[in-house]
């Protein structure tokens, strides 16, 4: 059994005087139980014969060994263990060994419990079935012949146990079928239909289990895989909603892995869930705080389930004492078992409405040893705020206390004075209990406190609406005058820093507008030709138009472009910064991690791979709280690959994704975007589509087109040129008698049309 060490506690300083007393005599009450506890493994094995030795000499010696036989199958499902207990029993117990009726309605009592236990186990469980049916048929031998009527009834139980166990689907159940056969044979009896269309369905319901099982009983896989394995069978077995078997599946696996503190949550939920025997559950629960004492959901959860099953006062307050003498792991743990004590209390009064002293003293005093347990060590936190704001409602409202209600806020502003939200809630009970003059006075006490953030502002206008719902004008205007100087000094503070902020915002600015003004001018300078012969040109609308599209394509462009380099330029000037580098070659990603896991978590979560070298938990640059990811570096591939396949198993609550690093694929893709220089040098395939349309005698299509896409290369002027003069992208599609007519002319004939 494994037990929280020392070093494991978040409460080692507690102020507690009889901590470490508790401490002590609970180590030494797991020493003696370990001295006096015969654990399965020992059961088993050759010490077992030592063990019976050396009791046999005592009067009791029977006793001693079924004490030991009942501690052992208590804890963990085993066949083999419950063979041995049954084989014992017939061995060692005289009125069991002299066949008397009570001999025999005791071990009939020890085998019903091993069938219940571990009846449905599909490998090993025939094992249970089998003696069960020997013991039977050793009874039906001793039976007189005479006596037909006993011997008739004890053939019927015989009977009985081959048809349950045939109804059940379990490992070789083609000799159990046989030898019902033969039996029945002996017997003279003819073979009960019913029995065979029983056995055909546990067949079937077998064979849809063989692949599971094989999984989960290869030893030689590793326990990563078989827990997972487990997991998948689970989820298999709870689609038949078959709650006995799913239980008996759960005892299969806890005992095969007992450190997995995740699949007792999971078990404890589903038994929540499913089952409603108190005595069941109860077991599960205690079981489950045996081994993992320091989680404490364990323990919230298994007050909840006594307190379903309407378990006494009494009982709930031992199992609340004996977890406070455990180890948490968080502080958060403490103070939910806390409350959830708190909760059980309130409820047992409001349900039995015994709202006498007596009972509301309990109350006060969680109440008072949970503010003195956890105050050292939460100062000025929610959780603790939470604590005190209930315990000063329920002095109010169950114990009609006011006084005692202004005290614990009292108390905790000496403690977690600094906090806004002490005063928040503190003022928000007095006036909810109309309670105005009080309020007013808590005004006075806090609007001068210097809080965090704008908290100081927010402490000031809060009072004066206060005073605006609740107070006269007297007293709306002493409070003006209060907080003015209050608020004036926040502001005096801020004013420099806006000025500053402004200023750098205008500095900004203008150095924007430089270098708009400098890509201005060189855009101007690259453009100048084209103006030039446009304005001695007279080139037309439509190419003034393409023209000033063009230069917006590219004034686009340029100051796209201008953002790189003043960016480039900004980061050359920051002082260079020293971080470590990982080569992630056998690194995994964690993600999906609780928000509480740390370091020690995941150390241990790949405890039983082995080979972490380092442990990198990734936490936001601005709260500084974790984001729910990590890098996980280790020795080899061999131990990476192992980690690997514990993905989608809980760590804390959650499901991790384990995943390989890879970050050859990160930089691949932050180098594949080409950089828009790179685009503006690439050649212009836009005017080699223009030429190749030409051929194609496409003309009028291809001319829309390119006025849109073709922004880089001017068009030419067409304006006022003679017809002979063919304008770009003509196609010379027309008759010879047309060409002849437009032959060049000379300045002459020109003159000679005109005068005609």
């Amino acid at each position: 059994m494994v037990h929280p060490q020392e070093g494991d506690s978040v409460l080692e300083s507690s102020p507690e005087p009889n901590k470490h007393e508790e401490l002590e005599a609970l180590e030494d009450d797991e020493r003696n139980n370990k001295e006096t506890s015969l654990d399965q493994t020992a059961m088993q094995s050759g010490e077992k014969e030592e063990v019976m030795q050396d009791m046999s000499s005592d009067e009791d010696s029977f006793s001693s060994i079924e004490k030991l036989y009942e501690r052992a199958v208590f804890d963990y499902m085993s066949v083999s263990l419950w063979c041995d207990y049954v084989n014992a029993l017939q061995e060692l117990d005289p009125i069991v060994q002299q066949r008397l009726p009570a001999g025999i309605s005791k071990a009939r009592d020890l085998f019903e419990r091993a069938l219940t236990a571990a009846g449905l186990h599909v490998a090993e469980g025939r094992k249970i079935w089998e003696a069960y049916r020997k013991y039977e048929q050793d009874i039906l031998l001793t039976i007189d012949e005479t006596d037909t009527q006993a011997k008739e009834k004890q053939v019927q139980r015989i009977r009985g146990l081959f048809r349950r166990q045939l109804s059940v689907p379990l490992a070789d159940m083609s000799s159990t079928l046989a030898d019902y056969k033969t039996w029945e044979g002996k017997q003279g009896s003819v073979q009960d239909p019913n029995v065979l269309s029983a056995y055909q369905k546990a067949l079937e319901m077998y064979n849809a289990r063989v692949h599971f099982e094989e999984h989960v009983t290869r030893l030689d896989s590793p326990d990563s895989e078989r827990l997972h394995h487990y997991l998948s069978y689970l989820k298999f077995e709870d689609t038949y909603e078959l709650p006995a078997r799913v239980q008996v599946l759960y005892e299969r696996a806890i005992t095969d892995f007992p450190t997995s503190p995740d699949l007792w949550l999971d078990y404890t939920r589903y038994v929540d869930k499913t089952l409603k025997v108190v005595s069941v559950v109860s077991n599960v629960y205690l079981r489950a705080t045996k081994n993992y004492p320091w989680v404490g959901e364990l323990w919230v959860r298994y007050l909840l389930s006594m307190e379903r099953s309407h378990a006494s006062e009494k009982e709930l307050a031992e199992i609340f004492e004996k977890s406070l003498r455990c180890a948490f792991l968080t502080l958060d743990e403490y103070l939910d078992l806390f409350l959830t004590r708190i909760d059980g209390l309130r409820r047992r009064m409001a349900s039995t409405g015994e709202e006498d002293q007596l009972e509301y003293t309990k109350i006060r005093e969680v109440f008072q040893h949970a503010s003195d347990y956890l105050s050292p060590h939460m100062k000025n936190t929610e959780g603790l705020l939470r604590l005190h704001a209930y315990w000063a409602r329920l002095e109010a409202k169950l114990g009609k206390d006011i006084t005692a209600a202004r005290g614990v806020w009292e108390n905790f502003v000496k403690i977690c004075g600094s906090m806004l939200e002490t005063w928040k809630g503190y003022i928000a009970m007095e006036v909810e209990l109309g309670h105005i003059n009080e309020a007013r006075s808590l005004y006075r006490r806090c609007y001068s406190n210097s809080f965090s953030g704008t908290g100081s502002e927010y402490i000031c206008h809060s009072w004066l609406r206060f005073e605006r719902e609740f107070g006269n004008l007297e007293d709306f205007d002493h409070a003006l005058q209060k907080v003015t100087r209050c608020l004036e000094q926040p502001r005096l503070v801020r004013m420099p820093q806006e000025s500053n902020t402004i200023e750098e915002n205008e500095n900004n600015l203008r150095k924007n507008a430089h270098n708009k003004r400098k890509f201005g001018s060189d855009i101007s300078k690259e453009h100048s030709p084209a103006k030039r012969q446009r304005g001695v040109d007279r080139v037309a609308d439509k190419a003034a138009a393409a023209n000033k599209h063009q230069g917006r394509n590219s004034s686009h462009e340029t100051k796209v472009e201008e953002v790189n380099p003043r960016n480039n330029k900004s980061d050359d000037n920051l002082p260079p910064k020293e971080s470590k580098t990982y080569s992630d070659q056998c690194t995994a990603f964690i993600s999906n991690l609780n928000l509480k896991a740390n370091y020690e978590h995941i150390r241990n979560f790949f405890s039983d791979v082995g080979g972490v070298v380092a442990i990198r938990i990734l936490n936001d640059k601005f709260t500084g709280q974790s984001r729910g990811l990590a890098y996980v570096d280790f020795v080899d591939h061999e131990h990476l690959s192992a980690a690997l396949a514990k993905s989608k198993q809980k760590l804390l609550g959650k499901r991790l994704s384990v995943l390989r690093s890879d970050p050859k694929r990160g930089r691949m893709e932050s180098s594949a975007p080409k950089s828009l220089k790179e685009h503006a040098d690439a050649p212009d395939h836009s005017s080699q589509k223009g030429s190749m349309s030409k051929e194609t005698g496409d003309t009028s299509k291809l001319d829309v087109k390119d006025e849109g896409t073709s922004s880089r290369e001017p068009r030419k002027n067409t304006f006022a040129v003679p017809r002979n003069v063919k304008p770009l992208g003509f196609t010379a599609n027309r008759s010879k008698t047309e060409e002849d007519d437009e032959k060049p002319k000379s300045n002459d004939e020109f003159r000679k049309m005109f005068i005609r």
